[in-house]
C-alpha cells in the first residue's frame, strides 16, 4: 500500500512530461509551421484582395452612375445617389462574408458544418431576427417607392437633417450641428421631405401711414426684380403681395420668395438686411429675425 502510494507522484510527472514532450515536438513539427505560413499567407491575399475589390468595386459603380448621369435620358439625381450607396454596400457585404468564409477555410475549419449548424440555430433565432427583416423590407420600399433619397433635407422621428446613407438595414442623417443620426429603417414613421418641392415663405415689413405707399412699392418691386437676377437660389420672382394688416399708425406689407430647397433662410435673411438699408429713409420696420 505504501509502495502504491509512493509511486502514484512519480507516474504523475512521468505522464506530465511525456505530454510536455509530445506538445514540444508538435510546436517543433515540420507540419505545424508549415500549416501556419500557408495559413497566414491565404488570410494575407483574401484580406488584401478582398479590400482591393470593394475599392475598385466601389469606383466602378460611381464611374457606372457618372457615365448615366452625362446620358440624354434624365435621370433623378437623388434617386440616383440613394442607388448607388446602397450597391455599394450590398457589394462590401459580400465581398467581406465571403472573405470570412476564405479565411474559416485556410483555417481549416469546416464551413460547411457551421451553415448547417447555422441553418439548424436560425430556426431558433428567427423570432429574434424579425426586426432585422423587418429593417430591410423597410428600406426595400424606401428606395422603390423614392419617399427620400441621398442629399435630400427631412425630419422623421425625432431627428432632422440631410440624408447620407440609406442602407439595407439602416438610415444615416446627419444634423444641422453635424451630428450623425443612425435611424433603423423599420422604425421610421411619418417622414417630411423638405427637398422634394421649391421652398416659399414671407416677408413682412411695417411703414407709417404718413408715407406714400405707390412710391414705397415701386422702390420694392425695382429691388425685387434685381434680387432675381442676381441669386440663382430664387426660383421665380420675389412678389410684392400687398397690404396684409394696418391701423391707424402703420401698414404692414409682404413679400412672397420661392427658394430652390432649403434656401429660404439665406434669401430672407438677404432681403431683410436690404429692404433695412433701401426704405431707412421711411422709417421702416422689418418684421421676422
Amino acid at each position: 500500500m505504501a509502495n502504491g502510494t509512493a509511486q502514484d507522484p512519480v507516474e504523475d510527472l512521468k505522464v506530465l512530461q511525456r505530454l510536455a514532450k509530445q506538445f514540444w515536438d508538435y510546436l517543433k513539427s515540420e507540419e505545424l509551421w508549415s500549416f501556419i505560413i500557408v495559413a497566414s499567407i491565404k488570410i494575407i491575399v483574401i484580406t488584401v484582395v478582398s479590400y482591393l475589390v470593394v475599392r475598385i468595386g466601389n469606383k466602378l459603380i460611381e464611374k457606372f452612375f457618372a457615365i448615366r448621369m452625362r446620358a440624354p435620358l434624365r435621370y433623378s439625381e437623388r434617386r440616383q445617389r440613394t442607388i448607388l450607396k446602397l450597391l455599394q454596400n450590398v457589394l462590401s457585404y459580400l465581398i467581406y462574408f465571403s472573405a470570412i468564409i476564405g479565411i474559416l477555410s485556410a483555417l481549416n475549419i469546416q464551413v460547411a458544418g457551421l451553415l448547417a449548424g447555422a441553418g439548424i440555430a436560425s430556426v431558433a433565432i428567427a423570432f429574434g431576427a424579425q426586426s432585422l427583416v423587418k429593417d430591410i423590407i423597410s428600406g426595400f420600399f424606401i428606395i422603390f417607392e423614392d419617399q427620400f433619397g441621398v442629399g435630400d433635407y427631412i425630419k422623421l422621428n425625432t431627428a432632422e437633417g440631410t440624408v447620407v446613407e440609406i442602407g439595407l438595414r439602416t438610415t444615416k442623417i446627419t444634423g444641422v450641428t453635424g451630428e450623425q443620426h443612425i435611424i433603423p429603417n423599420g422604425s421610421i414613421g411619418a417622414v417630411i421631405n423638405y427637398s422634394v418641392n421649391d421652398t416659399s415663405t414671407f416677408v413682412d415689413f411695417v411703414v407709417p401711414t404718413t408715407v406714400s405707399l405707390p412710391e414705397i412699392e415701386k422702390k420694392v418691386e425695382t429691388y425685387l426684380q434685381a434680387l432675381f437676377d442676381e441669386y440663382e437660389e430664387l426660383t421665380n420672382v420675389p412678389v410684392l403681395t400687398g397690404v396684409q394688416n394696418f391701423n391707424p399708425e402703420t401698414v404692414t406689407l409682404r413679400i412672397k420668395i420661392e427658394t430652390a430647397t432649403m434656401q429660404h433662410a439665406k434669401m430672407t435673411g438677404i432681403i431683410r438686411r436690404d429692404l433695412m438699408t433701401l426704405l431707412e429713409e421711411y422709417d421702416v420696420q422689418v418684421e421676422g429675425e
